[in-house]
């Protein structure tokens, strides 16, 4: 670690003015990264949003990044990286490989020139372990106990893990001895193929068929753009986090409320509805009905928020962008996890769909008991005169009526990216099952973008069964305002004629949502946390007090399930197998049907 590097821990512990900070933090950045790569012409993303949570992470990330763009071929391991998520590779875990590959290249040969690198990397490696450790060790995929042995090893020299995780440690700690970009890109891809998707190779060809993906299949695929624009939104994360957890509690209230903001001006506030248009596809209410609707439902907490209502760029694109075509690709993967599923997927389908039936079927029975008047019954004759039973007619009881409507609505936020696919799978089974029974249901997705929030429309309450086809286009992004999805979602369901309103809501229990200052006008609370849980919370015992069944489906970490019981009370279902989803589900859906008048 260069003395520069320790002059801004100094500094940045000081205290700057805002601005003089980031001006310091980055050119401080920056001239670590061209320092250990030797090239002052080196352009890279640097991540000074997470400074504040851990120096040692964004300072070692410069580092790593300029020891690999000074002994490898940066372009060559991007444009492999695009090929591969241009084939439909999921993003996140490969990155997650790419970078823990990218780590072990580079750190015999950068701490042979630069002692102080040691030092850093195992200071940042403590810090990604305290504050990740739940996470990588109960992650889907074995990455995540991979990477625990990696930090493990770059703490302390040692690692405890299983076999199988020590066999992949061991192949991982090979990668130090390499010193051609290839051999680093045929691993990474060797791991993605044996620990992520075992069909890739299968379905898209070996390495070098990723390769020879051409300019003309990529021109579309704006991959500069993409990369840009996922940079951007995880930075937007990074804020949202640090607003949630990275202030301590005796922090006054002004604090916590400027943390999670973003300050935009007049002229970004103006463009704001082209951009939204342009990523989730054109509106398909007109300029005044939408106006109303903000009108009337974003008020209170919500207040200063909007509500935009699209089918989804896929549908009504403005221009097939980068984004349409990931949206594209999305929906290729989703169409292929339910074939790899679907035998599951058609069970459950089924099993779901003869539950609801056979509850409804019930309600429509009539009962027949004895009464003074009705339809005469010949045997009990006898009694006239001999007897004071007077009962000798029956009559017919029609049970409840079967009057039922149902709304799903489905968090299609940035915490959903790493399981979209089963998402998608749990919103189309549950839809086709509706369907089958013969319930008008409509189905929503929702995020939240700056001050809008986003609600997808994947079929309305009367289309056919085909229509459920359509939550194979389910994406998720940015973030997610709940209260108000849920408002907005109620609003329509109230307006229906039934008597019986179900409201069922696929989330992950983490309402959060980044709030950005727009001028002149008065800003929400940052919608995080406490905070958000707590409204969400209320909005869903307001539409209880209204009326309307609340089910929420549980999509998300075990580590938030006290959040999800907060918001829904006894009233939530959680799915850990999709192979349970329609018992799970049925069950509770059997309830509210048997419970209602």
């Amino acid at each position: 670690m260069d003395k520069g590097t320790g002059v801004l821990m100094h500094r940045a512990e000081e205290g700057y003015t805002e601005q003089e900070y980031q001006y310091e933090l980055e050119n401080r950045m920056r001239n670590l990264l061209w320092t250990v790569s030797g090239d002052y012409e080196l352009d890279a993303e640097l991540d000074t949003a997470s400074f504040a949570r851990s120096k040692y992470i964004s300072l070692y990330d410069a580092v790593k990044q300029g020891a690999f763009a000074r002994y490898f071929s940066r372009d060559d391991f991007g444009m492999y990286l695009v090929k591969k998520l241009y084939l439909g590779a999921e993003e996140s875990a490969l990155m997650t490989l790419a970078q823990m590959c990218v780590d072990q290249a580079v750190i015999k040969k950068v701490t042979s020139e630069r002692k102080g690198v040691a030092t850093l990397r195992r200071k940042a490696f403590e810090d990604i372990l305290e504050r990740d450790f739940d996470r990588l060790a109960g992650g889907r995929h074995l990455i995540g106990r991979i990477k625990i042995a990696m930090l493990q090893e770059g703490i302390d020299g040692k690692y405890l893990a299983e076999k199988r995780v020590r066999e992949q440690v061991e192949k991982l700690f090979s990668i130090q001895d390499m010193s051609d970009t290839m051999e680093v890109i045929e691993k990474v891809d060797e791991f993605y193929n044996q620990l992520v998707d075992t069909s890739f190779e299968k379905e898209h060809g070996d390495l070098q068929k990723v390769l020879s993906v051409g300019a003309e299949d990529l021109k579309a695929f704006d991959w500069q753009d993409f990369l840009n624009e996922t940079a951007m939104e995880a930075s937007m994360e990074e804020l949202i986090s640090q607003a949630n957890s990275g202030l301590l509690p005796e922090e006054d209230a002004e604090e916590r409320r400027r943390a999670g903001q973003i300050l935009i001006n007049e002229e970004a506030a103006q463009k704001m509805y082209s951009y939204i248009e342009l990523h989730y596809g054109k509106s398909y209410l007109s300029e005044l009905e939408q106006e109303r609707q903000n009108r009337r439902i974003c008020r209170g907490v919500h207040a200063d928020c909007k509500l935009y209502f699209t089918d989804g760029i896929i549908h009504n694109c403005v221009r097939e962008n980068n984004t349409y075509v990931i949206a594209r690709r999305t929906w290729e993967m989703n169409q292929r996890f339910y074939r790899q599923n679907l035998r599951v997927a058609r069970h459950n389908i089924a099993a779901l769909g003869d539950i609801l039936k056979r509850s409804l079927q019930a309600r429509n029975e009539s009962e027949q008991l004895p009464s003074s008047f009705g339809t005469i019954v010949p045997v009990k004759l006898w009694k006239v005169g001999r007897s004071e039973d007077n009962k000798l007619f029956i009559r017919k009881f029609q049970q409840h009526n079967s009057d039922y409507v149902v709304d799903v609505l489905i968090d299609a936020s940035g915490s959903q990216r790493a399981r979209q696919h089963m998402v998608a799978l749990q919103g189309y089974i549950l839809s086709a099952a509706l369907s089958r029974a013969g319930i008008p249901h409509r189905v929503m997705g929702f995020c939240t973008f700056w001050d809008y929030t986003v609600l997808r429309r994947f079929r309305e309450y009367d289309e056919d069964k085909e229509a459920d086809w359509r939550l194979m286009e389910f994406t998720s992004s940015s973030n997610n305002r709940d209260g108000l999805a849920l408002r907005a979602a109620a609003d329509g369901l109230l307006n229906r004629s039934e008597d019986n309103k179900v409201l069922i809501v696929l989330s992950d229990g983490r309402p959060n949502d980044l709030v950005v200052n727009r001028p002149n006008v008065r800003n929400p609370a940052v919608y995080t946390g406490e905070y958000a849980v707590k409204d969400t919370a209320s909005e869903v015992r307001k539409l209880r007090s209204q009326g309307i069944a609340v089910l929420g489906v549980f999509a998300g970490e075990e580590e938030d399930l006290m959040a999800e019981r907060r918001i829904f009370g006894k009233d939530f279902a959680y799915i850990r197998d999709i192979s349970t989803f329609a018992h799970v589900v049925g069950r509770y859906l059997k309830k509210q049907i048997d419970n209602m008048d």
